[in-house]
């Protein structure tokens, strides 16, 4: 059997990714999964259909501005000068990422 590695091309990966959730964009904090890796179990063992609430915080952050503390990508979510609890983002936030797909 011979196997060919020759590159794949840009657009027909993105025809590939464009299935999976924009999160997968960055390594999930949770789990550990790579980027444009799917999400596993804690043990590794089986990959999640869905990624974790901490990857998608973590696309959120990194994508979008957060309309309720006023910060920019890239940084925390705040309230009253403290940061979320597990690098979590207020929803308007979260929001405003997945309105800026469309």
């Amino acid at each position: 059997m011979t196997r060919h590695n020759a590159p794949m091309p840009d657009d027909l990966r993105h025809f590939i990714r464009a299935k999976h959730h924009p999160a997968r964009a960055v390594a999930c904090p949770h789990c550990d999964a790579h980027e444009h890796q799917p999400c596993t179990t804690p043990a590794g063992r089986r990959r999640m259909p869905a990624p974790h609430p901490q990857r998608i915080s973590a696309w959120a952050r990194t994508s979008a501005c957060c309309p309720a503390c006023q910060v920019e990508p890239g940084i925390e979510c705040h309230l009253d000068g403290w940061p979320l609890h597990d690098g979590a983002v207020h929803p308007q936030r979260q929001t405003e990422a997945e309105r800026s797909l469309t």
